[in-house]
């Protein structure tokens, strides 16, 4: 089929509404999509001129917001040196210098950086470092994964075998999935006294197949897309222990905790514990671009490359110039920012706003922590209704499941978040009313 260029001129959304397929829908989606004509700071302007507040940072990434005039200027000033280049036998200065940074915020021993274009791919690459590791110490039977329920930690066949294979986003593929261990979810709360019953089934777990297990993957203090749960930094601290103990890696898959979100740079620095492997992506280029990173100790990268062998893995457009130089200035755009009194402040802002949403009927959980706010409902929510409304009222918002949530980007105004706060409420009222 083929479609003149003139007519899609003239109406490309319905074109694209007939051929391109998004994220988590069907075809064609039940929702049409908004379109967008620009973005700029904290907001939206759709292509029929309205204008939206943008609660989700574009899925947690654009923690400086939009159309940033220093960010803009570290793409364009690399642009007009290089694009790209083949990172196999090649290597460039900003690749060199992103990870010097990496390395320099991350928890020590982490010091060997390897460049991924995405955060699933970046968990690809811990579990692949953690099955290379144990193969080249000759522990061949160290070939499964221990992780927690209600994980999330991405789309491709590896990452997704160790999200929550019962409630996760994956469970039609389970059949074509590698088999791991799940522990029940983390029931201790972040701020709460800790219960040593908390950890019990995973130390059983543990104890039971640490020879077969590789490696634990968590996504440290807060399961994101998998339920927007935080837990208890304690339980870090535990696992840390007692994968030293039983002899198994901890891979942290800090993509949507990493570079501030939860108040810390990284949601490790919580529990003031480093793991052996660890994935950042998101926010790493400030949503400019996509790339990751997986970052291992030394231990980790000279037991793979004894005697010269390589690390069998190899992105296409991995360490791309233009993303690393962006990533570069994302990150020392937000090192020179006040950005803690940020967090601090939106954090404050969300828990004072949505305490008039805890206890009504219908609701299950009001949490915050850090630039995350959640309303937890009974029941799953009617995207068909829900998101349209919020466009209506003027925010952009994306619930899923049973959640309605904001991650906003660090620099929006406390006007700005109160109007995301209010419809918020506003929503959350209604659902409430219809209940039952």
């Amino acid at each position: 089929m083929t479609t003149p260029l003139g007519s899609l001129q003239q109406d490309w959304k319905s074109f694209e509404q007939a051929h391109v397929w998004h994220p988590y829908a069907a075809m064609p989606a039940a929702v049409p999509p908004f379109a967008v004509s620009s973005a700029s700071g904290v907001r939206l302007k759709l292509e029929d001129g309205r204008e939206l507040i943008d609660g989700m940072s574009s899925w947690w990434a654009a923690i400086h917001g939009y159309n940033h005039p220093v960010l803009n200027a570290a793409i364009q000033s690399q642009l007009g040196k290089m694009s790209h280049v083949m990172f196999g036998g090649l290597t460039h200065k900003p690749a060199a210098e992103l990870a010097a940074l990496l390395v320099e915020l991350t928890p020590e021993p982490l010091d060997q950086v390897f460049f991924a274009d995405s955060g699933s791919v970046a968990v690809e690459v811990a579990i692949k470092m953690a099955l290379q590791y144990w193969y080249a110490k000759g522990c061949t039977e160290k070939q499964s994964l221990l992780t927690v329920r209600g994980g999330y930690h991405g789309d491709t066949f590896g990452a997704m075998a160790v999200c929550d294979p019962v409630t996760g986003m994956h469970h039609l593929f389970s059949h074509a999935l590698p088999k791991h261990y799940f522990a029940p979810a983390p029931s201790c709360p972040f701020s709460g006294e800790w219960d040593d019953t908390c950890i019990a089934e995973f130390r059983a777990l543990l104890q039971a197949h640490y020879q077969q297990i590789a490696a634990v993957i968590l996504e440290p203090i807060v399961q994101g897309a998998g339920g927007m749960r935080f837990y208890s930094p304690e339980y870090l601290r535990q696992v840390r222990a007692l994968c030293d103990e039983y002899g198994v890696l901890l891979i942290f898959d800090e993509i949507a905790t990493g570079f501030g979100r939860t108040g810390k740079l990284f949601a490790a620095d919580h529990a003031g514990i480093s793991p052996d492997i660890m994935c950042v992506g998101k926010a790493l280029t400030g949503g400019y671009m996509t790339l990751a990173a997986t970052l291992a100790t030394r231990e980790i990268s000279g037991q793979i490359s004894q005697n010269g062998t390589p690390f069998m893995h190899g992105p296409t457009f991995m360490a791309n110039p233009l993303a690393c130089a962006v990533a570069i200035s994302s990150i020392k755009l937000l090192l020179e920012s006040p950005w803690r009194a940020r967090v601090a402040a939106i954090e404050t802002q969300l828990q004072q706003g949505f305490e008039s949403c805890r206890g009504l009927p219908g609701i299950h959980d009001v949490r915050t922590l850090g630039a995350i706010g959640v309303i937890e409902f009974d029941d799953p929510l009617d995207m068909a209704w829900i998101q349209p409304l919020l466009v209506e009222k003027g925010v952009w918002l994306r619930p899923f499941g049973k959640l309605l949530y904001a991650m906003p980007s660090f620099i929006i105004d406390d006007e700005e978040l109160h109007k995301i706060i209010a419809v918020m409420t506003e929503v959350t009222q209604l659902v409430s009313h219809n209940h039952g």
